[in-house]
C-alpha cells in the first residue's frame, strides 16, 4: 500500500555456487529488510543479509583460493506488490554489492551485481506479516567464479503507516 512501511527479520538457507567445486556451499544465514509503498502496487525494498555458506568446510591441500565461509550483501531498489488479500505476492530487482570473506580467501573479495526477488508475505493482523523469500543473486563482477548465490528466508515483519 502506498506510504505504508515495513521493517522485518529474515532467516533460513542459503547456498553459494564455486565454479571449481562439484557442489553447492551451503549455510545459514540471517537478515534484515526495509520496504516503504512508493503506490499501490510498487515498494522501495532495502536489503541486508549476511550467511555462512561453508562452516567448517575442509578444502584440502592445494585447492584454490577462492573458496569464502561467509557472504554479506546489502541492495536497494523495487518490487510490484499484488496487496488484494491477506495473501501479498510479490517480485522485484535490486541493485547489490556483496563481501566474500573467510574460508580460503586471503582477503574479503567485494563484489557487483543485483538479485531477483520473489516471495509472499501473509498479513496476520494490519501491523504483522510472515512470509517466505527467495533471492537469486547475480555476482556480475565474478559471475565466472561464483555462477549462483541463493537464499531461501522465511519472514518476520512489522508494518506501520497508511
Amino acid at each position: 500500500m502506498e506510504h505504508q512501511h515495513h521493517f522485518g527479520l529474515d532467516g533460513g538457507l542459503s547456498m553459494l555456487k564455486i565454479d571449481d567445486k562439484a557442489t553447492f556451499s551451503v549455510g545459514g544465514g540471517l537478515g534484515l529488510h526495509y520496504a516503504y509503498g512508493l503506490t499501490d502496487q510498487f515498494n522501495l525494498m532495502i536489503e541486508g543479509s549476511s550467511s555462512i555458506v561453508a562452516l567448517g568446510e575442509d578444502i584440502g591441500a592445494g585447492a584454490s583460493n577462492h573458496h569464502p565461509s561467509a557472504v554479506d550483501s546489502l541492495g536497494a531498489g523495487v518490487g510490484y506488490v499484488l496487496d488484494i488479500t491477506r495473501l501479498v505476492p510479490y517480485g522485484g530487482i535490486l541493485a547489490s554489492g556483496y563481501a566474500l570473506r573467510g574460508g580460503s580467501l586471503d582477503h574479503p573479495i567485494f563484489v557487483g551485481g543485483g538479485a531477483l526477488a520473489l516471495g509472499v508475505d501473509y498479513m496476520f493482523t494490519r501491523n504483522f506479516a510472515f512470509g517466505v523469500a527467495y533471492r537469486q543473486h547475480f555476482l556480475l563482477t565474478q559471475m565466472s567464479t561464483y555462477p549462483s548465490y541463493s537464499n531461501i528466508f522465511l519472514r518476520v515483519e512489522y508494518v506501520w503507516g497508511w
